[in-house]
Protein backbone atom coordinates (compact mmCIF):
# COMPACT_ATOMS: atom_id res chain seq x y z
CA UNK A 1 0.00 0.00 0.00
CA UNK A 2 1.41 3.39 -1.03
CA UNK A 3 1.37 6.10 1.62
CA UNK A 4 -0.23 8.42 -0.93
CA UNK A 5 -3.37 6.24 -0.94
CA UNK A 6 -3.73 6.28 2.86
CA UNK A 7 -5.78 8.94 4.63
CA UNK A 8 -5.15 9.71 8.30
CA UNK A 9 -8.35 10.48 10.20
CA UNK A 10 -8.20 12.39 13.50
CA UNK A 11 -11.34 12.82 15.60
CA UNK A 12 -10.74 15.71 18.00
CA UNK A 13 -12.56 17.30 20.92
CA UNK A 14 -11.08 20.27 22.80
CA UNK A 15 -7.51 19.51 21.66
CA UNK A 16 -6.37 23.02 20.77
CA UNK A 17 -3.19 22.60 22.83
CA UNK A 18 -2.02 19.33 21.27
CA UNK A 19 -3.54 19.01 17.80
CA UNK A 20 -0.80 21.06 16.08
CA UNK A 21 1.95 18.83 17.45
CA UNK A 22 0.09 15.71 16.35
CA UNK A 23 -0.57 17.01 12.82
CA UNK A 24 3.03 18.14 12.26
CA UNK A 25 4.34 14.66 13.12
CA UNK A 26 1.71 12.91 10.99
CA UNK A 27 2.56 15.01 7.92
CA UNK A 28 6.02 13.42 7.84
CA UNK A 29 4.32 10.18 6.75
CA UNK A 30 1.02 11.14 5.10
CA UNK A 31 -0.15 14.09 3.04
CA UNK A 32 -3.87 13.37 3.27
CA UNK A 33 -5.00 14.28 6.77
CA UNK A 34 -8.55 14.94 7.97
CA UNK A 35 -9.32 16.45 11.37
CA UNK A 36 -12.90 16.30 12.61
CA UNK A 37 -13.60 18.86 15.31
CA UNK A 38 -16.40 17.19 17.24
CA UNK A 39 -18.12 20.27 18.61
CA UNK A 40 -15.11 21.57 20.54
CA UNK A 41 -15.49 24.57 22.83
CA UNK A 42 -11.94 25.72 22.16
CA UNK A 43 -10.07 26.56 18.93
CA UNK A 44 -9.24 23.03 17.81
CA UNK A 45 -10.72 23.66 14.36
CA UNK A 46 -8.70 26.86 13.82
CA UNK A 47 -5.48 25.20 14.97
CA UNK A 48 -5.96 22.40 12.46
CA UNK A 49 -6.88 24.78 9.63
CA UNK A 50 -3.64 26.70 10.09
CA UNK A 51 -1.63 23.59 9.23
CA UNK A 52 -3.25 23.12 5.81
CA UNK A 53 -5.07 19.88 6.50
CA UNK A 54 -8.72 19.14 5.76
CA UNK A 55 -10.72 20.30 8.78
CA UNK A 56 -14.36 19.33 9.26
CA UNK A 57 -16.56 20.46 12.11
CA UNK A 58 -19.55 19.09 13.97
CA UNK A 59 -21.64 21.94 15.35
CA UNK A 60 -22.32 19.93 18.51
CA UNK A 61 -20.42 17.11 20.20
CA UNK A 62 -21.65 13.81 18.73
CA UNK A 63 -19.00 11.42 20.06
CA UNK A 64 -15.79 9.83 18.85
CA UNK A 65 -17.56 7.18 16.78
CA UNK A 66 -19.57 9.78 14.89
CA UNK A 67 -16.52 11.97 14.30
CA UNK A 68 -14.38 9.12 12.98
CA UNK A 69 -17.18 7.99 10.67
CA UNK A 70 -17.59 11.54 9.32
CA UNK A 71 -13.89 11.62 8.48
CA UNK A 72 -13.79 8.16 6.92
CA UNK A 73 -16.90 8.81 4.82
CA UNK A 74 -15.39 12.08 3.60
CA UNK A 75 -12.12 10.38 2.61
CA UNK A 76 -13.93 7.46 0.98
CA UNK A 77 -15.82 9.82 -1.34
CA UNK A 78 -12.49 11.32 -2.37
CA UNK A 79 -10.87 8.06 -3.36
CA UNK A 80 -9.19 6.82 -0.19
CA UNK A 81 -7.84 3.27 -0.49
CA UNK A 82 -7.08 2.91 3.22
CA UNK A 83 -7.46 4.77 6.50
CA UNK A 84 -5.44 5.24 9.68
CA UNK A 85 -7.33 6.36 12.78
CA UNK A 86 -5.26 8.15 15.40
CA UNK A 87 -6.19 10.10 18.53
CA UNK A 88 -5.76 13.87 18.69
CA UNK A 89 -4.44 14.05 22.25
CA UNK A 90 -0.83 12.92 21.54
CA UNK A 91 -1.32 9.55 23.23
CA UNK A 92 -0.30 7.86 19.99
CA UNK A 93 3.09 8.25 18.33
CA UNK A 94 2.76 9.22 14.64
CA UNK A 95 6.27 7.84 14.07
CA UNK A 96 4.64 4.40 14.14
CA UNK A 97 2.45 5.12 11.11
CA UNK A 98 4.83 3.22 8.76
CA UNK A 99 4.11 0.02 10.73
CA UNK A 100 0.44 0.30 9.86
CA UNK A 101 1.00 1.22 6.21
CA UNK A 102 3.36 -1.74 5.72
CA UNK A 103 0.82 -4.20 7.11
CA UNK A 104 -1.99 -2.88 4.91
CA UNK A 105 -0.43 -4.89 2.08
CA UNK A 106 -1.22 -8.14 3.91
CA UNK A 107 -4.17 -7.49 6.21
CA UNK A 108 -7.65 -5.97 6.02
CA UNK A 109 -7.38 -4.30 9.40
CA UNK A 110 -4.49 -3.58 11.76
CA UNK A 111 -5.03 -2.89 15.45
CA UNK A 112 -2.56 -1.00 17.59
CA UNK A 113 -1.69 -2.95 20.73
CA UNK A 114 -0.44 -0.80 23.58
CA UNK A 115 2.72 -2.11 25.18
CA UNK A 116 2.35 -2.89 28.86
CA UNK A 117 3.32 0.27 30.68
CA UNK A 118 3.40 1.07 34.37
CA UNK A 119 1.70 4.37 33.59
CA UNK A 120 -1.46 2.71 32.24
CA UNK A 121 -4.26 3.34 34.76
CA UNK A 122 -5.32 0.17 36.61
CA UNK A 123 -8.95 0.58 35.56
CA UNK A 124 -7.86 0.54 31.90
CA UNK A 125 -5.80 -2.60 32.40
CA UNK A 126 -8.73 -4.47 33.94
CA UNK A 127 -11.24 -3.10 31.45
CA UNK A 128 -9.10 -4.09 28.48
CA UNK A 129 -8.61 -7.60 29.84
CA UNK A 130 -12.32 -8.12 30.47
CA UNK A 131 -13.49 -6.74 27.12
CA UNK A 132 -10.85 -8.85 25.34
CA UNK A 133 -12.19 -11.99 27.05
CA UNK A 134 -15.81 -11.20 26.16
CA UNK A 135 -14.91 -10.37 22.55
CA UNK A 136 -12.95 -13.60 22.16
CA UNK A 137 -15.92 -15.66 23.33
CA UNK A 138 -18.57 -13.82 21.31
CA UNK A 139 -16.76 -13.10 18.06
CA UNK A 140 -13.97 -15.70 17.90
CA UNK A 141 -11.29 -13.03 17.61
CA UNK A 142 -8.10 -12.81 19.64
CA UNK A 143 -7.39 -9.09 19.69
CA UNK A 144 -5.58 -8.33 22.92
CA UNK A 145 -6.21 -4.58 22.90
CA UNK A 146 -9.71 -4.05 21.58
CA UNK A 147 -9.96 -0.49 22.91
CA UNK A 148 -6.88 1.06 21.35
CA UNK A 149 -7.98 3.79 18.94
CA UNK A 150 -4.83 3.61 16.82
CA UNK A 151 -5.73 1.35 13.91
CA UNK A 152 -5.72 1.06 10.13
CA UNK A 153 -8.03 -0.59 7.61
CA UNK A 154 -8.52 -0.86 3.88
CA UNK A 155 -11.38 0.60 1.89
CA UNK A 156 -12.97 -2.83 1.48
CA UNK A 157 -12.66 -3.49 5.19
CA UNK A 158 -14.29 -0.15 6.06
CA UNK A 159 -17.32 -1.02 3.97
CA UNK A 160 -17.76 -4.14 6.14
CA UNK A 161 -16.90 -2.74 9.56
CA UNK A 162 -18.64 0.65 9.27
CA UNK A 163 -20.12 1.14 12.72
CA UNK A 164 -23.35 2.64 14.02
CA UNK A 165 -22.16 3.63 17.51
CA UNK A 166 -21.43 7.32 17.97
CA UNK A 167 -19.44 6.94 21.20
CA UNK A 168 -16.43 4.88 22.34
CA UNK A 169 -18.40 1.68 21.69
CA UNK A 170 -17.49 2.05 18.03
CA UNK A 171 -14.04 0.56 18.70
CA UNK A 172 -15.63 -2.66 19.93
CA UNK A 173 -18.27 -2.58 17.19
CA UNK A 174 -15.46 -2.41 14.66
CA UNK A 175 -13.89 -5.52 16.21
CA UNK A 176 -17.26 -7.29 16.27
CA UNK A 177 -17.88 -6.50 12.60
CA UNK A 178 -14.37 -7.62 11.67
CA UNK A 179 -14.97 -10.94 13.41
CA UNK A 180 -18.39 -11.42 11.87
CA UNK A 181 -17.02 -10.79 8.38
CA UNK A 182 -13.92 -12.91 9.01
CA UNK A 183 -11.56 -10.13 8.03
CA UNK A 184 -7.85 -10.79 8.07
CA UNK A 185 -6.33 -8.83 10.94
CA UNK A 186 -3.17 -8.38 12.95
CA UNK A 187 -1.90 -6.30 15.87
CA UNK A 188 1.20 -4.12 15.98
CA UNK A 189 2.82 -3.03 19.25
CA UNK A 190 2.71 0.70 19.93
CA UNK A 191 3.87 3.08 22.61
CA UNK A 192 1.21 5.08 24.43
CA UNK A 193 1.65 8.24 26.46
CA UNK A 194 -0.99 8.80 29.15
CA UNK A 195 -1.01 12.56 29.42
CA UNK A 196 -4.42 12.59 31.06
CA UNK A 197 -5.50 9.40 32.79
CA UNK A 198 -9.09 10.57 33.15
CA UNK A 199 -9.62 10.98 29.43
CA UNK A 200 -11.16 8.24 27.33
CA UNK A 201 -13.36 5.34 28.35
CA UNK A 202 -14.76 5.22 31.88
CA UNK A 203 -16.06 2.26 33.90
CA UNK A 204 -19.57 3.14 32.73
CA UNK A 205 -18.35 3.16 29.12
CA UNK A 206 -16.86 -0.31 29.69
CA UNK A 207 -20.14 -1.69 31.00
CA UNK A 208 -21.97 -0.21 28.02
CA UNK A 209 -19.43 -1.71 25.61
CA UNK A 210 -19.87 -5.22 27.02
CA UNK A 211 -23.67 -4.88 26.93
CA UNK A 212 -23.52 -3.68 23.31
CA UNK A 213 -21.31 -6.59 22.26
CA UNK A 214 -23.79 -9.08 23.70
CA UNK A 215 -26.68 -7.21 22.04
CA UNK A 216 -24.93 -7.12 18.64
CA UNK A 217 -24.25 -10.87 18.89
CA UNK A 218 -27.90 -11.63 19.62
CA UNK A 219 -29.49 -9.29 17.09
CA UNK A 220 -27.22 -9.18 14.03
Amino acid sequence: MKASNVWVIIPAYNEEKRISEVIKKIKKYANKVVVIDDGSKDKTYDAAKRLNVIALKHIVNLGKGAALKTGCDFALKRGAEAFIAIDADAQHDPDEIPKFIKNLNRYDIIFGCRKKRETMPLVLKFGNWFIHAVTKILYKTDIKDTQCGYRAFTKKAYEKIRWKASDYSMESEMVANAGKNKLKYTEVPIQTFYLNKYKGTTILDGVKIVFNMIWWRLTR
